[in-house]
Parts: C-alpha cells; structure tokens; sequence
C-alpha cells in the first residue's frame, strides 16, 4: 500500500511537470499586452508566514479557502462609489508543491500548480445580479527557485494564469478572466532566533488581452504590482501577527487600443490578524483582512483559512 501510495504520488508530480513545461512552450504564441471589471488574477492576501520559506525537497499540499464580501464598489474622481453594488465569493484553492534535489544558482528548484474553485455571486443594482461556480484559472510555475541561510529565507519564480475557468462575454459574473497572466515573484522571509518574523511576496503582473470582452472589443488590463506581507512573533508551536497586502495598478486599461475610463487603475491595502498553528507535519492558519484606501476596485473583507501538509 505504502510503496503504490510513493509510486502514485511520484506520477501525479510527474504530471504536474508536464503541464508546466506544456504552459511554458505555449508562451511563444502568446502576445503579451486597472484591470476589467476591477478585478485582478490573483486573489491578493493569499500568503502570510513564512512566505519566502520554500520548504525543503519534497512534496507538500496547501489548501486555501477563502470568503470575500464587498458591499461596495468604490470609484475615483468623478466615479461615484456604487452603493447598490454587493460582492461575495467562496473560493477553495488546491495547491501542489514539489520541490526537487537539484541545484540551481545555488537555490533549489521546484514547481507548483494551483488549482482553483470559486463560487461568486455580483449584485449591480436591487434587480441586477448574477451567480456563477466553477474551476477557475489554473496557475502553473516550473521553475522556482529558494534559498536558506541563517536568519533569511528568499525564493523566486514566474507564475503563469492559464484562462481554463468558466467565462462568457454575456455574463458580469464570471470565474475566469479570459486571459493569460505572467506574474514574476520575488519572496523572503527573515525568521530571528528570537521567532520574530518578517515576510513578503512581491509580484507584478503583466496581462494578455481579453478579446472577448464583456465591453463589447478587446479589453487590455493595466499592469499591476502587489505584495503579501506578515509580522509576527512565534510563542511554541504559535504564531500571532498582522499581515494583509498592497496592490497598486500602475498602467492604464485599454480598450480596442484607446485609454479606458480615464484609465481605470484600481488600488487597495488591507490588513489584519493572523494566527498560525503547527502540529508535526502540518500548519493551520487564520487570518482576517479589511481593505482600504479602494480606488476602481471593490472594497470589502476577507476571511482565509490556509491548511499545509508535507508529505
């Protein structure tokens, strides 16, 4: 049983490489060009503690929840915020870790897929709203590279959106955004004798366009950096802290090739606590996050619940 359980997972992993090196080669047939609908790839405040600490060769699964509820969409200068507008998503995400033996530049290499579920439901106006479930956009990166030294932990990659969810030009509601997303990161964690921590995820992301676009052309989304961070203090098998994220947009949306909505760059900060539980060969984390400073985005709050397991 044990020994078909070590061969299973060892094909799974194989699998998962394939289809990271598949992404890559469609790269070259992709042209690269705030974000339609306000929305962005990556749900922002997904990482927290030790988020630059890749852990060692082997094969690791984290699970992601997440709630969201936005009552509000909030505008910029002569947008007003829209007060009928109301948001709630539940979102499980799977992902899958394996880092392997081999040494490059020093680091060690590994990959990683995400694979997302999502459940969300947009209200417009008292009698304008739509629902939508399904797979999302399946997030690839085959080549990740970490390093360890004493007190600092870094690690480095691309992650690659890959359009696989449910989506239809008709529909406001939708669980893909219909376009690819290169996004490099850069992560560290610094970890002192004393378990005080610092970490943070940094990534920008540059996003293909949409040519089925709900606006009736195609619709190039602005490019847009972002970081997780977290602060904490380790007390035994604990970890309490803050933590949350910055997201800023920093080039215009398009539309058919013209600046969109006097360029529509959306940006929030959110913040909150976290706590964070190890027991052997697994962690539990629970974190709070309330965004603001909302510019062309939904301004809400989230609710994450983060399961690992090392194999």
């Amino acid at each position: 049983m044990g020994k078909r359980f070590v061969k299973s997972k060892k094909v799974f992993f194989v699998l998962l490489l394939l289809l990271s090196v598949l992404s890559v080669s469609v790269l070259t047939s992709v042209n690269v060009y705030a974000t339609e609908f306000g929305g962005s790839a990556y749900k922002d405040g997904a990482e927290d503690c030790l988020c630059g600490f890749i852990p060692p060769p082997g094969y690791y699964f984290i699970n992601y929840f997440l709630y969201y509820s936005a009552d509000k969409f909030k505008g910029k200068g002569d947008n007003p915020d829209n007060s009928d507008f109301d948001l709630e998503v539940a979102a499980n995400i799977f992902r899958f870790i394996y880092i392997t033996k081999q040494k490059i530049l020093g680091g060690n290499w590994g990959m990683h897929m995400f694979v997302p579920f999502a459940n969300q439901e947009v209200t417009l106006a008292p009698s304008v709203s739509q629902g939508r479930a399904g797979l999302g956009d399946i997030i690839v990166d085959p080549f990740i590279l970490s390093w360890h030294f004493k007190n600092w932990h870094l690690a480095t990659g691309l992650d690659i959106y890959i359009p696989t969810g449910r989506y239809d030009k008709e529909d406001f509601s939708n669980i893909s955004r219909n376009y690819w997303t290169f996004e490099p990161i850069f992560a560290f964690t610094y970890l002192s004798d004393s378990g005080f921590e610092v970490s943070s995820k940094f990534m920008y992301d540059i996003n293909t366009e949409n040519n089925d676009s709900f606006f009736g052309g195609d619709y190039q989304s602005g490019q847009e950096f972002h970081f997780d961070y977290a602060i904490g203090q380790k007390f035994g098998n604990w970890e309490l802290g803050i933590g949350g994220y910055f997201y800023k947009q920093l080039t215009d949306d398009e539309l058919n090739d013209q600046e969109y909505v006097d360029g529509f760059k959306g940006q929030a900060i959110a913040f909150g606590p976290v706590a964070k539980y190890d027991y052997k060969n697994m962690s539990f984390t629970l974190k709070y996050q309330l965004e603001t400073a909302v510019e062309n985005k939904p301004e809400g709050q989230k609710l994450w619940f983060k399961f690992l397991y090392a194999f």
